[in-house]
């Protein structure tokens, strides 16, 4: 009996076992575990959920389909740990959930998907705006005016408002209380999405429309402020004390359509941010460091917006459109990935012991602790391992001199000087200039690679037909323009008075009737001075033909100035942001890494840069014109000009303040001698010039 008994428990064990690893299988190896993503009802924000989506797949992680939640199901299961994150954070607006017990201490905010772009507010068409002069939500008081945005004949003007589940519902009603509006104006619930499309459909028949959006919207990618429709503001921001939002963040300037400037819209501007759980950041912080940096533009958002509500409305379709915008912004989007992937190999590096990358030589031989940094074509990451030129050479010489290594990586050049400087390392290898400032807390070895710095900027990629068109505008718009003409029209007139002073007495060409007289005489001056001469007038008194002499000279002179005004503004829109050596950097904003040579050089040349820790982030900053330019060296910046950033970056002038990597070493480090000497050795028996061809060619 108990044999029975025990293979009765042995097959249930079994049994159990097997339904475990069935539906719990242990991951692949190098395979990252799953991520739970949610997000918001609004369907306005599933386009960037499901960018982050594929990112983070390209980062290597499993996710799952977006599950829909509303705005507390989310807090409340992010908090429990029974979602991960979601990029449909609105804040201010959430701030109310992340003080609510149980779950403030877990969740943390992360990045701005959507800085500042998040806007709500009551809009109307501009001809119902212009026709009956309304520019405040208080004008509908007036029942005429609220009975233009009556829809179903109760003479209240209907306010397009949101669906009864929506934080937005209950605020718009407290504000048609505040101000006043109950007896004019009510709100309209429902589907919010038919109910826009049916408001359309109104404005395109000619009718006036009044309601309620947000921004990033379809709606006003549609419809579009300041030319379809007009923001309407409000008399003060009236929110529940709950809101605990002040007044002055209700208040924003520079917001296209609305008739003031700054403009009350009664709701406060929000940040688009991504939410998760605390712990879940903690434990990845290469998914932390990706949402810290991504960024989508909101009329971006707007336009794949519109075309989900065109139709283009199914979960391929939303797959379709974010692997659209993943590749149009694919330079990007890789720069993105690259930092993120540095975030996670610097933390398992300083989690593990020992350091990631252990090489053995030989088992009697002593091992070395090596630092690094990412800097390609030098040093990069692939495959869980360092390579590129300067590892190949460094295997190269630890070899020769007979030596074990284990090799980690840290984000900065300013971290990996101070690694080896304080004597937490042994050897520091990438790209690392020798400097005369560094040589005072460590020491170098021999130069293995001469370079210099460069300059590069951001292609303009204008077509000839923009170019054109830019020209003329800035011409259009120049104060220099004005300006010059505003002395010749003055020059004209003086020498017009003149004219017809001395000859309306004398001379029935020029007649004594002012305005006939003068106009006749304006005619004279301006043919004259194009030499176009007519000769159909002509000044018949002395003073008359002097002051004629003097103009016959004179137009030259006045009227190349008024072409060398013109001129002179063409030239400077064309010349106006261009950059084409060292010399124009001390009028534009600069970038470069900190604690790098060239902040040092920027810094002793009196141009002081903007700095960023990696070269990553800078390469970032020029494509979103944050910076005009990058001053850094030459290596790295032709490969990346060459690889990720073609077309898109251009190199200008000639390399300059040439520079010498070496490898870093402490101070009386004993190593120094042996590296110099197997760095000769490997010059001379071709060694050194085999890895050279191998990442970059002859």
């Amino acid at each position: 009996m108990k044999i029975i008994k025990i293979l009765k428990l042995a097959l249930i064990s079994l049994v159990t076992l097997s339904i475990l690893l069935i539906f719990n299988p242990s991951p692949a190896t190098g395979q990252k575990d799953a991520i739970d993503l949610s997000r918001s009802t609004r369907d306005t924000g599933w386009f960037q959920t499901e960018i982050v989506k594929q990112l983070l797949e390209e980062l290597g992680y499993q996710v799952s389909a977006p599950q829909t939640k509303d705005n507390l199901d989310f807090y409340n299961q992010v908090a429990k740990g029974k979602t991960d994150l979601w990029v449909n954070g609105w804040f201010p607006n959430h701030n109310r959930f992340l003080e609510l017990e149980g779950i403030s201490k877990k969740v943390a905010t992360v990045g701005n998907l959507v800085q500042g772009g998040a806007k709500q507010g009551y809009l109307i068409d501009r001809k119902s705006a212009e026709r009956l002069n309304i520019k405040n939500i208080e004008d509908l008081k007036d029942p005429t005016i609220a009975k233009e945005f009556d829809r179903n004949n109760n003479g209240k003007a209907d306010l397009i408002g949101c669906n009864k589940d929506w934080l937005c519902a209950d605020l718009i009603d407290y504000q048609i209380e505040k101000y006043g509006l109950k007896d004019t104006v009510e709100q309209i619930q429902g589907n919010y999405n038919e109910n826009i499309k049916e408001t359309i459909s109104d404005y395109n028949r000619g009718k006036s429309i009044l309601f309620y959006t947000w921004t990033p919207n379809w709606t006003i990618y549609t419809l579009k402020p300041g030319q379809d429709l007009v923001w309407l503001e409000v008399p003060f921001a009236a929110l529940p004390k709950q809101e605990n939002i002040s007044e002055k963040a209700t208040v924003t300037t520079k917001i296209e359509g609305c008739q003031g400037d700054p403009c009350q819209l009664g709701f406060p501007v929000n940040d688009i941010k991504a939410v998760a759980n605390g712990k879940f950041l903690d434990d990845r912080p290469d998914v932390k460091k990706l949402l810290e940096l991504t960024k989508i533009p909101l009329e971006d958002i707007n336009k794949y917006n519109a075309r989900m509500y065109a139709g283009e409305d199914s979960e391929q379709d939303i797959q379709i459109h974010a692997k659209e915008w993943i590749e149009n912004n694919r330079e990007r989007v890789n720069l993105w990935l690259k930092l993120a992937r540095d975030q996670q190999i610097t933390q398992t590096n300083q989690q593990k012991n020992p350091p990631s990358q252990i090489i053995t030589n030989s088992q009697t031989a002593p091992t070395l602790k090596v630092v690094t940094k990412r800097f390609e074509p030098f040093v990069m990451y692939q495959d869980d391992r360092y390579v590129g030129f300067s590892i190949d050479l460094w295997k190269e010489l630890a070899e020769e001199i007979n030596v074990n290594y284990e090799i980690y990586g840290v984000n900065s050049i300013a971290k990996l000087l101070d690694e080896v400087s304080r004597n937490a390392t042994d050897v520091g290898i990438a790209g690392i200039t020798i400097t005369a400032e560094r040589e005072k807390s460590l020491d170098f070895s021999h130069p293995f690679y001469e370079t210099g710095l460069q300059i590069m900027v951001a292609n303009n990629n204008r077509s000839m037909l923009e170019t054109i068109a830019s020209s003329i505008k800035s011409i259009l718009t120049s104060k220099e323009l004005y300006y010059g003409l505003g002395i010749f029209i003055l020059i004209l007139a003086a020498v017009a008075h003149a004219v017809w002073l001395f000859e309306r007495d004398r001379n029935p060409e020029f007649p004594p009737n002012y305005l006939e007289g003068i106009w006749d005489s304006l005619w004279w001056v301006a043919v004259t001075l194009t030499t176009v001469g007519y000769g159909d007038k002509t000044p018949k008194s002395h003073k008359g033909r002097l002051v004629g002499l003097f103009w016959m000279f004179a137009g030259y002179f006045v009227f190349a100035y008024f072409t060398a005004t013109i001129t002179t503004t063409f030239a400077i829109d064309q010349l106006e942001g261009r950059i084409n050596g060292l010399q124009d950097l001390d009028r534009v904003k600069v970038g470069t890494v900190t604690a790098s040579a060239a902040q040092e050089f920027l810094e002793q040349e009196n141009i002081y840069p903007i700095q960023y820790d990696s070269l990553e982030e800078t390469y970032l900053a020029l494509q979103d014109r944050k910076i005009d330019a990058i001053v850094y060296d030459a290596g790295a910046l032709q490969y990346y000009a060459l690889n990720e950033g073609r077309g898109s970056v251009q190199l200008v002038d000639s390399i300059f303040k040439k520079q010498y990597y070496g490898i870093a070493l402490p101070s009386n480090s004993p190593y120094r001698n042996k590296l110099n000497v197997a760095l000769l050795k490997l010059q001379e028996d071709g060694s050194y010039d085999k890895i050279y061809r191998k990442w970059f060619g002859k």
